[in-house]
């Protein structure tokens, strides 16, 4: 069993948990250790938790699962972003009773991803797929942010990255890690930056006779085998 995750007791008894890095190497899809693993752990202790998140994301199960976990905890969950939370990370930062970013943090949010082999048939299957899985994301931001759909559909579809500011102001976090303490300057303009948009604008200024379809950028989240969000 390959561990992502880390438990530290304080020394107040409390628990802080640290998810860093891949979610999942391998996927839990079928896999019955390392889930009751996490959750035995999880349930080893009571009261409020603090879970620190720096991942690009990983597996779409594993991070539907931990969600489920956490939300289903009986003590408050405060959630801590204080690098990245990217694709499959996002979803379990939505668990958070709280959810505060560090000034410099970044979200990510984006459409899962799967590789499929086969004819017509089984590649429809995938798109199908692919579909539902991402119904299924859209609920946890949906539940977090109060947005449409649609409006979380089309963040998703762009590849859109959310500044800690900018983040608070669509809902995804309640606040930042650190404020002034004295009188604040004003609050710097949130931003929210899609990979799609800035290709599809700089294409548009070139010359139709001469504009080239152009292959995105690979993205920061990792191919990882089965479903990867």
């Amino acid at each position: 069993m390959n561990k992502f995750w880390n438990w530290v007791r304080n020394s107040d008894e409390s628990r802080t948990l640290y998810l860093n890095g891949t979610i999942a190497e391998e996927s839990w899809f079928d896999d019955d250790i390392t889930p009751a693993a996490f959750k035995a752990e999880l349930l080893a202790g009571e009261g409020d938790i603090t879970v620190w998140i720096n991942s690009p994301g990983g597996d779409c199960v594993a991070a539907s699962q931990i969600y489920s976990m956490l939300m289903d905890y009986k003590g408050a969950v405060t959630v801590k972003i204080d690098g990245i939370a990217a694709s499959a990370a996002s979803v379990i930062a939505m668990a958070g009773t709280t959810v505060l970013m560090a000034p410099t943090a970044l979200m990510m949010v984006h459409n899962p991803l799967t590789v499929a082999i086969g004819d017509t048939e089984e590649i429809q299957k995938a798109i199908a797929m692919l579909d539902e899985v991402k119904e299924s994301i859209i609920n946890a931001y949906e539940i977090k942010t109060g947005l449409s759909r649609a409006r979380l559909s089309h963040l998703m579809d762009a590849e859109t990255w959310l500044s800690a500011h900018k983040a608070v102001e669509l809902g995804f976090a309640d606040d930042l890690l650190f404020t002034a303490k004295e009188d604040p300057a004003p609050e710097p303009e949130s931003y929210a930056f899609s990979r799609r948009a800035v290709t599809n604008r700089l294409l548009n200024k070139l010359p139709h006779t001469k504009t080239e379809q152009k292959q995105p950028a690979e993205p920061l989240y990792q191919r990882l085998n089965l479903l990867k969000f």
